[in-house]
């Protein structure tokens, strides 16, 4: 049985949605995938993915030897693979950019780890659609368990969809589905109510409560600066310096610290 969350793409976009994903039921998802969803490269006070490359290394093991980088989520491509070269390179591994590939879809199935990195969420997924990386990403990750990294957007398109998304639609993806290597939603960057401050615009909390207004909409993880996600097959663990609050359409949000086992939300439907 499969199971599709139906989004009002064709009101927000202005066109029909195309080549939209489905995420697997917990029957026949696979229990190969190995995902590391970080929700920021950089931390108040240290460097490019500094606060969290021992996870990196660990996650990443000896085995991998090269990561493939994908950079579509700014626009100056060549500059964020230097970036991320030079950062992957200091924890031992080579890494290639997709964008430096011939024939992107060939770069992702000889790959032996893929980083998806953060910027516009919208452009990176659109990106994505593009190059037709989609369902080359899902069989790597899901049938072929090689390791998979997000940061910020990177870890908004391995969700169902880029709804809870913080950033503005700049370009138009053809639909709002993304990678759907796991069976919730995700907002990085998650920043908790000030009740002292004077702004009067919506807060995160807020907006997240308005995506489940909608019906059928899948539970959001929101992550704070400084949080990881670890999944590897059906469990999934929290891991870093902040916690997580989840959101649940029709009941109540709950706050969760770092070491708290999520693997339920994998079995979600």
């Amino acid at each position: 049985m499969q199971h599709r969350y139906t989004l009002p793409v064709t009101k927000f976009f202005g066109f029909k949605p195309k080549n939209t994903i489905v995420s697997n039921s917990p029957s026949t998802m696979t229990t190969k995938r190995r995902l590391l969803l970080i929700s920021n490269s950089t931390l108040h006070g240290g460097g490019y993915l500094e606060h969290c490359q021992e996870h990196i290394v660990k996650f990443l093991g000896k085995q991998v030897k090269r990561v493939l980088f994908v950079p579509y989520a700014l626009h100056g491509r060549d500059d964020y693979a230097k970036i991320a070269r030079q950062k992957f390179e200091s924890l031992g591994y080579g890494l290639d950019s997709v964008h430096e590939a011939e024939n992107p879809v060939e770069a992702v199935q000889n790959c032996q780890a893929i980083f998806i990195g953060g910027g516009n969420t919208f452009r990176l997924l659109k990106a994505l659609y593009d190059n037709n990386l989609i369902p080359a990403i899902r069989k790597k990750v899901l049938e072929d368990g090689i390791p998979y990294i997000g940061s910020s957007a990177g870890t908004n398109v391995a969700t169902i969809t880029i709804n809870t998304t913080n950033d503005m639609p700049i370009v138009y993806p053809p639909s709002l589905h993304a990678l759907g290597l796991v069976p919730f939603n995700i907002n990085p960057h998650y920043l908790d109510p000030d009740a002292n401050s004077k702004h009067m615009g919506e807060t995160r909390e807020q907006r997240i409560t308005q995506y489940h207004e909608e019906q059928d909409t899948p539970p959001v993880l929101a992550i704070r600066e400084g949080c990881l996600l670890l999944v590897e097959g059906d469990k999934a663990t929290l891991l870093g310096v902040t916690g997580a609050r989840l959101f649940q359409r029709g009941k109540a949000t709950s706050e969760h610290d770092p070491g708290h086992d999520f693997s339920f939300l994998l079995a979600h439907s």
